[in-house]
């Protein structure tokens, strides 16, 4: 992941985003099975932004 350029983590950070929302939705309305994902993605999100920070910063 460090390897990959900003432009790309970003676009990567966006579709998890959009797979954040789809999960809360699923979890609402009931036919979410594998909640660990959430916690997953959540933590996945957290990556990408401190990778995207560092690079920044760099």
């Amino acid at each position: 992941m460090k390897t990959k350029d900003p432009a790309s983590l970003k676009a990567a950070l966006l579709d998890l985003r959009k797979q954040q929302v789809n999960l809360r939705f699923a979890k609402q309305t009931g036919t979410l099975e594998k909640t660990h994902e959430i916690r997953r993605a959540r933590r996945e999100v957290a990556r990408l932004k401190t990778i995207l920070q560092q690079k920044e910063g760099a």
